[in-house]
């Protein structure tokens, strides 16, 4: 990624083009790796594997990267995009905006598609390496003792880098994964040349009767198949990173065709072979190229697994802002690219999963049952929240609405349904870990909100507490105070007890209030507001997009421009520092309260987080039960 200038013009169309296919088709391009193998392994229930398996699989397998991929996410859901931005988070904030910001049904299913999407960002990683790596067994068993330990030094060394940002391995991204597609579409011709017939596969009849012929197994199968679509979310996801049209080319063009032809000549080899069913992906290319590919393949899944830990860091952001988790210590990676952050706390926390994945389930077949609840529950609540955006954001009738994304709904909670089989079996693994961040998402909501409430009420009004002050003036120090507040019309509790101890006011006062609000992003110029309260006193309010770096210092400029002068480096910021307490009639149950402030005690620090020099702030500790 160049810096300087030149990193300030917008991309052509063709690197957005090529970067798309680097960053949005990671994940679902090493989907070949595991997919058709444990599709057909469910199929054939431990049986025979003919014809009617195979090419009932191949046939599900086309039609669900068709309609899911090509129709739903690609046709459908790159239009519903918040000012440019996409991701489950984003379509929350739409479906609020149309609705209103009374209810809990939005912000429950936006906090449950986040957690799910927190699974997914500890599987993913986890299979992918795992059966890229498990390619060395074909090169020589010899490796076999070794496969576990070479995965997890790759993904430890993964993790290990994030700190260091993406932007220059980011180049790498988009070529690297050309390179891989093409070998991908390279190796199926070869598999279709052994047996032509399997292209009759794209008929849908071969996949539908399947189904309608094989009972508990096809809906068993239904779950394996569903393998081969995981990581479509990154579609809608990475929208704003892209463009909608970069990354609609780049799947019709390049990535389904390479896809298809890679999982029909998978198909035709274990037609020829049903003995290939143990590695049919690596067994498409000649014996002397398995330790290239086996390499390849293991940068295709660095470059999948790298996607939705950067995915994480993004949702985190996004989570922070919304107000569904404690400040979180994010920090950009580029001094050019706002989109690039690094989250330590999530990145170890995302670490420490993933060892305990590889080291549990050992082989990528083992994580395969729990790989596809976290993405089929994503899915169905994409489609939901698309449901009420279609109805009341485009303002189309409500038949239409459903005309439109009902279909889509049916066939997702077909495929969660069938996900939901595999729970037994390693499935119940990412369903806890998105019950449990659920709840936490859902407890930080709640306790906030009280604890404004609870703030509120103890607080003055701002302009009688002003008046009060014309009236009886205190002593004055030179300088500024900027005094941070959740509430613009009440008095900062900072500035009440700096009164109160302290008996003296600054020459000039500005009570600054931060919002975020429901857009992505929001125009430096248009992030300020400023409001006259008196001679010595003004309220600031200050908006950031959901997506955007709070930082207070970089808006001084854009203050100081709309006529508030003030020296910068005279200017003291006061925060309130609030000790919370249990208290003995709470409005949420006690383990709620207990985790509430577990989780504030833990939340990063303001100053840090809004970017204020801690040698210019002065904290005022007061103590709050709730």
């Amino acid at each position: 990624m160049a810096h300087g200038s030149a990193s300030h013009q917008k991309p052509g169309f063709v690197p957005l083009m090529v970067g798309s296919i680097g960053v949005v088709y990671g994940d679902i391009g090493t989907s070949p790796l595991y997919a058709l193998k444990e599709s057909v392994k469910a199929a054939s229930g431990g049986g025979a594997i003919n014809e009617p398996v195979v090419f009932g699989v191949v046939s599900l397998i086309f039609w669900a990267l068709t309609i899911i991929v090509t129709l739903k996410y690609v046709v459908v859901m790159l239009r519903a995009d918040n000012k440019g931005e996409g991701g489950t988070l984003s379509l929350m904030a739409l479906a609020q905006s149309s609705l209103g910001r009374g209810g809990l049904l939005i912000p429950i299913l936006g906090t449950a598609g986040a957690a799910l999407f927190y699974g997914d960002s500890i599987i993913t990683p986890a299979i992918s390496v795992l059966s890229a790596v498990e390619g060395l067994n074909l090169v020589t068993p010899a490796f076999d003792p070794f496969l576990m330990k070479i995965s997890l030094a790759i993904l430890i060394g993964l993790f290990l880098v994030q700190s260091k940002g993406t932007a220059v391995v980011g180049t790498f991204f988009g070529p690297a994964m050309v390179v891989w597609f093409a070998v991908l579409a390279l190796g199926g011709l070869s598999g279709i040349l052994l047996h032509p017939g399997i292209l009759a596969a794209v008929n849908p009849l071969y996949g539908l009767g399947f189904l309608a012929s094989h009972g508990f197994v096809g809906l068993l199968t239904l779950g394996a198949v569903f393998l081969a679509v995981t990581g479509a979310e990154a579609l809608y996801a990475d929208l704003g990173h892209f463009g909608r049209g970069p990354i609609r080319l780049a799947w019709l063009i390049f990535v389904f065709p390479c896809l298809a032809l890679n999982y029909f000549g998978q198909g035709a080899l274990v037609l020829t072979n049903a003995e290939t069913i143990e590695n049919p992906f690596f067994l498409l290319y000649p014996e002397w190229s398995l330790l290239p590919m086996v390499i390849l393949a293991t940068m295709a899944t660095i470059i999948a697994s790298q996607a939705v830990i950067t995915g994480a860091y993004s949702m985190t952001q996004q989570a922070v802002q919304l107000g569904l988790l404690p400040r979180f210590d994010i920090r950009a990676t580029s001094e050019f690219e706002r989109g690039q952050i690094y989250v330590p706390g999530v990145n170890w926390l995302l670490l420490f999963a993933v060892i305990a994945l590889v080291v549990t389930f050992e082989t990528s077949s083992s994580l395969a049952a729990a790989y596809g609840i976290s993405v089929t529950g994503t899915m169905v609540i994409t489609a939901c929240l698309a449901l009420i955006v279609v109805w009341k954001l485009w303002k189309r009738p409500f038949w239409l609405a459903a005309l439109i994304v009902l279909p889509f709904l049916f066939i997702d909670l077909a495929f969660l349904i069938a996900n939901c089989l595999k729970i037994a079996d390693g499935g119940w693994l990412p369903l806890l870990i998105g019950i449990w961040l659920m709840v936490i998402m859902l407890t930080w909501r709640k306790g906030s909100a009280l604890l404004r409430a609870r703030t509120k009420r103890d607080e003055v009004p701002l302009r009688a507490f002003i008046h009060s002050l014309e009236k009886r003036p205190p002593w004055r120090a030179d300088g500024t105070a900027i005094y941070l507040t959740g509430h613009a019309d009440t008095a900062p509790s900072a500035l009440l007890h700096n009164l109160k101890h302290n008996k003296v006011l600054h020459e000039q006062n500005i009570i600054l209030t931060i919002e975020t609000a429901d857009r992505p992003h929001i125009a430096p110029h248009d992030r300020v507001e400023i409001e006259t309260l008196s001679e010595t006193f003004h309220l600031v309010r200050l908006t950031f997009g959901y997506m955007d770096e709070p930082n207070v210092p970089k808006t001084i400029p854009e203050i100081r421009q709309r006529g508030l002068k003030f020296d910068a480096m005279n200017t003291s910021f006061f925060l309130s520092r609030r000790s919370l307490k249990q208290a003995a009639h709470s409005e949420m149950p006690d383990w709620q309260d207990s985790l509430f402030i577990f989780l504030a005690r833990r939340a990063h620090d303001a100053t840090a987080y809004f970017h204020i020099p801690s040698d210019r702030v002065v904290e005022v500790g007061t103590q709050i039960t709730i």
